[in-house]
């Protein structure tokens, strides 16, 4: 950090398992994604190349290095990830990820229709090569998945081997986790938290009322996906609360006056001056 200030609250260090940032790259040339990270690695944890755009970015490899060397994982959308199942081309989607050193791999099924168990068995099967993010939820604002059956499919998934388990709300947030309108599905979100672990969710945020909403509720080290690069310092300081959307959440005349305290037994502490 540039300079000090007491008082905020504790944020996670990289590599995280919680506080994570999931940030969406559409399209980024490699220019970009150097100037991307030369801003905001630190609070990056892993990039998205949304959809299906790392297929036709120009300098692919290019820009996957510059992601490898300032240390951010990278994977492939879901969408892609689709379109090789649907197209019966598992074993060739394994071989992309690995001619490419992609760690990370989103299994998703917010378009397609694949069974709850072949989605566990291919989640089994690709953990066994790769870190494994499920998305749960569907695309298509018109279908309404019951909070019950949210909670059986993230309990089913982690225990076929995904490591997190990603709420849809597609990069719009009108979907999923979302009312068409953007509202929040507040009692899916209560639902799934009561049953799940809210460390093993990302939620899907692309909006600041969003972030904020997730902010609030779960504290500064809430895991959120789909942040636009733009948004991601601005994401921070919410995190922080350096931001006017959660100013006072994370501050109080209390921890100001701990910090008096503290600072005033220090000082009486102190060797004195001969």
């Amino acid at each position: 950090m540039a300079f000090k200030l007491n008082n905020l609250p504790d944020r996670t260090e990289k590599p995280r398992e919680k506080g994570i940032t999931l940030a969406l790259d559409k399209g980024f040339s490699v220019r970009q994604a150097e100037d991307f990270c030369e801003s905001s690695s630190h609070y990056v944890d892993i990039v998205k190349l949304g959809w299906g755009t790392s297929y036709v970015t120009q300098n692919l490899e290019d820009k996957l290095a510059v992601y490898d060397n300032a240390d951010i994982p990278v994977y492939f959308g879901g969408t892609l990830f689709e379109a090789y199942v649907l197209r019966d081309q598992l074993d060739a989607y394994k071989k992309l990820l690995k001619r490419f050193n992609i760690e990370y791999v989103e299994v998703s099924n917010g378009t397609i229709w694949l069974s709850d168990d072949r989605k566990r068995n291919i989640i089994s099967e690709l953990s066994q090569d790769f870190t494994v993010l499920s998305e749960v939820g569907s695309k298509n604002p018109n279908d309404i998945i019951p909070p019950y059956k949210w909670v059986s499919m993230i309990n089913k998934e982690l225990e076929a081997g995904a490591w997190k388990i990603i709420a849809e709300a597609r990069e719009s947030g009108t979907v999923g986790v979302f009312r068409p309108n953007g509202e929040v599905r507040s009692g899916l979100i209560d639902e799934i938290v009561d049953q799940i672990p809210v460390e093993k969710m990302i939620f899907e945020a692309p909006k600041k009322q969003q972030q904020v909403w997730f902010i609030r509720k779960f504290g500064s080290n809430v895991n959120l996906g789909n942040i636009a690069p733009a948004e991601v310092i601005p994401v921070e300081t919410l995190r922080l609360g350096l931001r006017g959307d959660t100013l006072f959440d994370f501050y109080s005349l209390e921890d100001e006056m701990d910090q008096f305290y503290v600072d005033d037994e220090e000082e009486s502490n102190a060797p004195k001056e001969e």
